[in-house]
């Protein structure tokens, strides 16, 4: 795994894949069009092309881009093309560009035609405004025709996940911003997060903020799939005045509350809430969370 600062770069080992939620990534071999494939071959690059573009969602029969599949089967249009011809499909855009803000729509889009996170909010915005002056397509057709695309995958390779494991010098921002958009192999960009359609970067972009690199939701660790609350008066508590002796308060981020656990008629209105809470005071916190039938994702300082 290689990322570094803008200033320099390092290699360094982050953990195995399974930890980061990625090891259907790590494991699987990017899929490339070669002369004379068997069309079992063809059909199966085809499906890969699909789980990529479309963000590992479902897609129905009657959702297949059959005259583009036949094309490409016969050689009338390479897997770039093909790639071009299901991101501007009524499918895509009715899924990630229609039914979701602007920016979670441009996540989505270096996500899924380029294989990695935005680098940072400069390189949204161009984005965005490419769409106010010049449309979708040509929005679309920026990815596809870029220099980077090319240099990446070229003309006959599906486009893969690579932005947790390039090997060109990453910002730390960019390498955690991959992992708040892409986790685990169940999930997709439809379904799998508790953020619904809304932005994953949110407020961090305008920022150009890192953020942590929480695992993904196991039987041991359910850390990534917490979301802050929308209503944020009902979903965060302050404990005491004070810092304590310590002089610190830690944030306390909870996932997983089941109402029935608590009483029948629940106070717990979200499944997720956030405490800050006295460093004397994390003891009582911690058992009464797991009394109530609540998961600790992040315990970190306010």
């Amino acid at each position: 795994m290689i990322f570094g600062s803008s200033q320099e770069c390092s290699i360094m080992s982050f953990g195995p894949a399974s930890i980061l939620g990625v090891e259907r990534f790590d494991s699987e071999t990017p899929l490339e069009l070669l002369p004379g494939d068997s069309d079992a071959n063809k059909e199966q690059l085809i499906q890969a092309a699909y789980r990529q573009v479309l963000g590992n969602a479902y897609v129905m029969e009657s959702e297949r881009q059959l005259v583009a599949e036949s094309q490409l089967k016969l050689g009338e249009l390479s897997v770039r093309e093909f790639i071009r011809y299901i991101a501007k499909s009524d499918l895509y855009r009715a899924r990630f560009f229609d039914a979701c803000p602007r920016y979670r729509y441009i996540e989505l889009a270096f996500r899924h035609l380029l294989g990695r996170a935005p680098a940072d909010f400069e390189e949204m915005r161009a984005h965005a405004e490419r769409l106010d002056s010049h449309g979708y397509d040509a929005d679309i057709d920026s990815f596809i025709d870029s220099d980077e695309y090319q240099i990446a995958f070229g003309e006959w390779t599906v486009p893969f996940q690579r932005g947790w494991k390039t090997e060109s010098c990453l910002t730390m921002q960019e390498f955690t911003w991959n992992f708040q958009l892409l986790r685990g192999a169940s999930s997709s960009s439809l379904k799998g997060s508790l953020a619904g359609k809304a932005s994953r970067l949110g407020g961090n972009a305008y920022l150009n903020r890192a953020l942590a690199v929480i695992p993904p939701s196991s039987p041991d660790s359910q850390g990534w799939s917490f979301r802050p609350s929308s209503n944020l008066q009902d979903a965060q508590t302050r404990l005491g005045v004070g810092a304590s002796a310590e002089g610190r308060i830690y944030r306390v981020d909870v996932t997983a509350y089941r109402a029935n656990n608590v009483r029948p008629v629940s106070r717990y209105k979200q499944s997720n809430r956030t405490y800050f809470v006295p460093f004397d005071q994390l003891s009582a916190k911690y058992k009464q969370i797991h009394r109530e039938g609540g998961v600790i994702a992040s315990i970190t300082p306010a």
